[in-house]
């Protein structure tokens, strides 16, 4: 009959109790050393199986390393919908906090959201991580659910925050907000947002963002959620652009994304800003030095970062709920937005 497993992390202690054994039975069973029947080395097996224990990596090393904070990177959500530049801002500001308590940091990348799941479950189990840092925060995410199951310590780092966990969350609503109210400003009525994918959470409140600003005043949004390309935005914004009502701005997640659309731009016959306008939801030198430059929101991935790192730091003190959340700043205004001349 299966053994109900501990409602907290199993330790070894749990596996021998549950399969009436001794402590050092279960270390040569695991380990497969003699002097242990067939039929106990199974049972033990079994337990542990069952109870999802494994030995702890930093005892089977019989080292004493630094603790560890575990970052599992979705490729499929993340990897193309980031610019590079601004996930190595976030994980060295993440990083160099975290060395203050002497924690490194473990970054593993994934294929999609099970592949994390299951290696959060490994990790936990070995005792590999003392808090788990979650990003790219989907609408239904498996991998909050699979952390609050263990009782993992961790903080999410964006989303809702309709959870039990750390939390860190940049107030996206209210810059994309800004952002549509300065392109009302600006005479834009027919606005178009190429973001990442449509099942990221941060995708639906800069889309949403928008819309609640423009519904009022009589504008239109056109959403069309891509994988976050640039490749992708391009052939996103060509279509926008061939349609039969033409936005006359567009607001792009990343600064790859905005500088692909403005070489269709180009390409199509029209003249940024006078003919178009383009916003991106993140800055970087490629904005800056663009002709004509872009008009952007700041990327925050520093000041994400360093609050992320505070945030475990809470985590691991105690405040297992600790919540940051952070203003981006203002709109950096370029050469890439003007007036609506159509």
């Amino acid at each position: 009959m299966p053994v109900a497993p501990p409602t907290r992390r199993p330790t070894i202690t749990d596996v021998a109790r549950a399969a009436g054994v001794s402590i050092a039975v279960v270390s040569y069973a695991l380990n497969g050393r003699p002097g242990v029947s067939a039929a106990t080395r199974e049972r033990v097996l079994r337990v542990a199986d069952e109870f999802g224990w494994r030995p702890s990596a930093a005892a089977r090393s019989m080292r004493t390393g630094p603790r560890a904070v575990g970052l599992v990177v979705d490729r499929g959500a993340a990897g193309p919908a980031a610019p590079a530049s601004g996930v190595l801002e976030f994980v060295t500001s993440l990083q160099e906090v975290l060395a203050t308590r002497n924690l490194a940091l473990v970054l593993q990348i994934v294929d999609g959201p099970d592949a994390a799941v299951a290696l959060y479950g490994e990790w936990w189990a070995e005792r590999r991580f003392d808090v788990m840092v979650v990003t790219d925060v989907l609408l239904e995410d498996p991998r909050i659910d699979a952390l609050r199951r263990l009782r993992a310590p961790a903080v999410v780092v964006g989303g809702d925050g309709e959870h039990d966990l750390g939390s860190v969350a940049l107030d996206e609503a209210e810059a994309f907000t800004r952002v549509a109210r300065y392109l009302l400003e600006l005479g834009h009525r027919r606005v178009a947002a190429v973001t990442g994918p449509a099942a990221l959470a941060r995708t639906r409140t800069r889309a949403a963002a928008l819309e609640q600003v423009l519904d009022p005043a009589g504008g239109t949004l056109v959403h069309e959620a891509t994988a976050g390309t640039a490749e992708e935005a391009a052939v996103a914004t060509r279509r926008l652009l061939t349609s039969g009502r033409a936005p006359t701005a567009i607001v792009f997640d990343t600064d790859q994304m905005a500088i692909a659309a403005l070489d269709v731009a180009r390409r199509t016959g029209l003249a940024v800003p006078w003919d178009l306008s383009l916003v991106a939801g993140s800055d970087s030198a490629l904005c800056r030095l663009a002709t004509p430059s872009i008009t952007t929101l700041p990327s925050g991935q520093r000041e994400l970062g360093t609050a992320t790192g505070e945030t475990v730091l809470a985590v691991l003190d105690g405040d297992v709920r600790a919540r940051r959340e952070l203003q981006l700043g203002g709109l950096a205004v370029r050469g890439s937005t003007g007036p609506r001349s159509r």
